[in-house]
């Protein structure tokens, strides 16, 4: 087998300061050596991969990577840095950069000896030595373990057998799961803390990242070393592109608890059902498995367990370390998640149901009671009472999954009973959100408290949530929930009041908005906001007006470039142009993301452009009188919106607007020095072709 890293692939005194040149000039030795076909497509590769998730790590560490079609084998180029590169890590620049090539169909057993790299770049001894080699063919060596680095003394916290081996020598361990042999149904033994007649505290851990090559391994080599040092038994396994290996089942059922460290869905997840569980990103594996440990056992001392789908790393709460700002909007965002598809099924039935009956089918008697197979009206009736009852569930669902994110499980019951409150004393979206924050305060602060150990077996499924239903329920009712309702209230009546050029800057305020971050928190906001409005049985006209100026923008983005990619394609990649051609249907379809890997590869022209057609569309939408009482659906639901024929030139305005800007802002620009096509973008953050299955890892 060919080496994977040689002297031509290691720069000492790499000069780069961003990011992105570090890539390059990494990327230029393995073109140099035949390595790489295609400098741009691979570097495109690799922005696909960091726009994923930054790969810097704690230690000053970088390691850009990616699978790529234009790599022809498996390899790797060292780069050291003086000034140090950002790559994203929380305590700063990278000093020791890694570029890690894999071929799109490389075997296992390249793949296990990149991935023992990743786990020996969590080794002290091994990252100092790099630091001080001297020359290129030395520090190839070191990587390829024909040298060993002279041991040091351990950092304080660093277990004393994690001393640094060879990357050859270590690829047994990357394939499993275990420090000792490999075998997953190995358990570290390396516990000195405990009493020999006492078991030590078992976990079993999962680790997995998109590529499956670095970070999965990083992860698992930071715990297993955390497990050694904390004194429990802790195996673990990755689950990375060359397969993995199944624990066994006995050492799951033995476990204590269960650690998963993930950026994508852990196979066979069920295998762990029912033990306390801590669930993360894989960059909290690496940067704090310490915290994980503790985190665990304290789960498990209060008797917490975890059924078998636990929340993703999207759904859950904030990780230890992030600020209330950040918790806060994943909290939200997960409550927003679970209610838009009650939003799309409710809102277009009862769309439907107004398309087919007229407005008075609202009026129409229960079709439990009665209900003609052959008449119109009873199946507009019966679509109009289906849409009616799952817009009933929007605010307890927003409420239940909000208090879901901050606490698990338990905090479903007072979440979703806090929210059905909120919906029967008229306290709207606005109670909705104050129940599910309340809620899953409450379950989180009963969770501190130590309970005797005959107890946390009843705990989360009786304690729990008698109490927190209990408190919530108070609060709602008693206390906070009368002023919320009046603020709902007032809130209302602000936007049926609105007329005129109120109207036209709120239109554009939202236009703004749901071109900002294509799909992000700031597009959910405004598209709550405006679903908000219609979710009642007879939304007022104002509210109507916002869904449509809201609709009218978000399809504004996608559309545009499409229409860029078409009138002037030279400006842009082959892959945008390629990408340009799905866009037409995704901005038919309301589906703002369809223009992400246009922003992705060039944010400063694409999202200002944005941002400008979007105010126009909605300004427009408003001052036209538009209105829309479905919340989706793009121009498939045109026959259900008022003044149909100006609402669809306020879109086509605002396209073109978007349109033109983009393709004189990118006519603007100088070509980067030897891009493959005039349209090449400056930087190399361009997304792959299938955006949808990015190559990279």
């Amino acid at each position: 087998m060919s080496e994977m890293i040689t002297a031509d692939l290691v720069d000492l005194d790499l000069s780069a300061d961003t990011k992105e040149a570090a890539a390059r000039a990494l990327a230029e030795r393995m073109v140099a050596q035949g390595r790489v076909t295609d400098l741009e497509g691979f570097l495109a590769d690799v922005a696909a991969r960091e726009a994923q998730m930054p790969t810097g790590l704690d230690g000053g560490i970088g390691i850009p990577h990616c699978r790529s079609e234009y790599v022809t084998e498996p390899s790797l180029a060292f780069g050291r840095s003086a000034e140090g590169v950002d790559f994203g890590a929380p305590d700063g620049p990278a000093d020791l950069i890694f570029l890690i090539a894999a071929p799109a169909g490389a075997d296992d057993a390249h793949l296990t000896i990149l991935s023992a790299l990743a786990r020996q770049l969590m080794n002290a001894e091994f990252t100092s030595a790099l630091r001080a080699v001297g020359d290129a063919e030395s520090a190839a060596a070191l990587i390829r373990g024909d040298e060993t680095p002279a041991p040091s003394t351990p950092a304080s916290g660093t277990p004393e057998n994690s001393a640094a081996t060879p990357v050859a020598a270590s690829a047994g361990a990357a394939a499993g799961s275990s420090p000792a042999d490999g075998s997953p149904a190995d358990v570290s033994t390396a516990a000195t803390d405990t009493g020999a007649d006492e078991q030590p505290f078992r976990i079993v851990a999962v680790t997995s990242c998109p590529t499956g090559i670095a970070h999965t391994y990083m992860a698992a080599e930071a715990l297993e070393n955390a497990g050694r040092a904390a004194g429990v038994d802790l195996v673990v396994e990755p689950q990375g592109s060359a397969g993995f290996t199944r624990l066994d089942p006995a050492v799951i059922a033995a476990a204590d608890a269960v650690i998963f460290a993930h950026d994508v869905p852990v196979r066979e997840k069920e295998r762990f059902a029912g033990k306390p569980t801590v669930d993360v990103g894989v960059k909290a594996g690496i940067n704090r498995p310490t915290e994980l440990i503790s985190e665990v056992r304290g789960k498990a001392e209060r008797g917490e367990v975890t059924g078998g789908s636990a929340p993703t790393p999207v759904e859950r709460g904030g990780e230890a370390g992030e600020g209330y700002g950040s918790m806060l909007r994943k909290w939200l965002m997960s409550g927003v998640s679970y209610m838009v598809p009650f939003v799309a099924a409710g809102g277009l039935l009862i769309a439907l149901g107004f398309a087919i009956g007229g407005y008075e089918i609202k009026s129409a008697p229960s079709v439990m009671q009665h209900f003609v197979w052959t008449q119109t009206d009873s199946w507009a009736a019966l679509m109009f009472q289906i849409g009616a009852v799952a817009f009933g569930f929007l605010v307890p669902v927003l409420a239940g999954y909000i208090a879901y994110g901050m606490a698990d499980r338990p905090g479903l019951v007072p979440g979703f009973v806090g929210g059905m409150i909120a919906s029967t004393i008229n306290a709207g979206f606005l109670g909705g959100l104050a129940a599910g924050l309340i809620a899953g305060g409450v379950v989180l602060a009963i969770q501190k408290v130590k309970i005797p150990k005959a107890v946390r077996g009843i705990m989360p499924v009786v304690v729990i949530p008698l109490i927190s239903t209990a408190i919530v329920g108070f609060l709602m009712f008693v206390v906070i929930g009368k002023p919320i309702a009046s603020a709902q209230k007032g809130m209302t009546d602000w936007l049926n009041g609105l007329s005129g050029s109120n109207a036209i800057l709120l239109g554009a305020l939202l236009g703004l908005m749901m071109c900002f971050d294509l799909g992000g928190p700031v597009n959910k906001v405004a598209y709550t906001f405006a679903t908000a409005g219609i979710a009642v049985s007879s939304p007022s006209d104002s509210a109507m007006k916002i869904m449509a100026a809201v609709m009218a923008a978000g399809m504004v983005p996608p559309l545009a470039m499409a229409l860029a990619t078409t009138v002037r394609g030279k400006l842009f990649t082959e892959t945008e142009r390629e990408n340009g051609k799905a866009a037409w249907v995704l901005g038919a379809s309301f589906i703002s993301e369809g223009a992400i890997p246009f922003a992705a590869a060039d944010p400063l022209r694409v999202i200002p452009s944005a941002m400008v057609g979007g105010a126009i569309t909605g300004s427009l939408s408003m001052a036209f009188g538009a209105t829309l009482r479905a919340p989706h659906g793009g121009i498939f639901v045109v026959p259900l919106i008022g003044h149909a024929f100006l609402y669809l030139i306020a879109i086509a305005v605002g396209m073109c607007v978007t349109a033109a800007l983009v393709v004189v802002l990118k006519g603007m620009r100088k070509p980067a020095a030897g891009s493959a096509a005039p349209g090449a973008p400056e930087d190399i953050s361009a997304p792959t072709a299938d955006t949808k299955q990015p190559v990279a890892v």
